[in-house]
């Protein structure tokens, strides 16, 4: 059986993002409808969809949400 992708490898923006920004949540909130988000102390820097159709399509469009909130903001110059 072939090796599994470790989660970094996979998500690389949102294992950079929990180790040096932020943290992110994932899941149903009473107070939000985006089922992830990430957060860092200035707020706010993604929410995402109400719902996805597999946690895998939640966690690939968090990560591409951060890599771009990073990008766009120069957070991440490399």
């Amino acid at each position: 059986m072939p090796k599994s992708k470790g989660f970094t490898a996979l998500y690389p923006n949102i294992s950079r993002f929990v180790d040096e920004n932020g943290w992110i949540e994932i899941g149903q909130h009473e107070m939000v409808s985006a089922f992830v988000r990430a957060y860092d102390w200035g707020g706010t820097v993604y929410e995402g969809e109400d719902s996805y159709p597999t946690l895998e399509d939640a966690l690939e469009d968090l990560d591409a949400g951060i890599q771009a909130y990073m990008e766009e903001n120069g957070v991440w110059e490399d």
